[in-house]
């Protein structure tokens, strides 16, 4: 039982330590992860919408 009242008492020491974002930083990340998902989305619809188009002219 001492082990797990050390492990909590260290573990609120670490946190303490912790250096967490502003509000202004994860909006920031936030709109670099959901532009980065919209460019990848965009491009592999491209490229999915070309290779179907090269697909169907080839069996032609």
């Amino acid at each position: 039982m001492a082990k797990v009242v050390q492990f909590i008492k260290e573990s609120k020491a670490e946190l303490k330590k912790v250096v967490w974002p502003t509000k202004e930083d994860v909006f920031s990340s936030i709109k670099v992860v959901i532009i980065s998902t919209i460019v990848v989305a965009v491009v592999l619809g491209a490229l999915d919408l070309g290779f179907s188009e090269l697909f169907r002219l080839i069996m032609k």
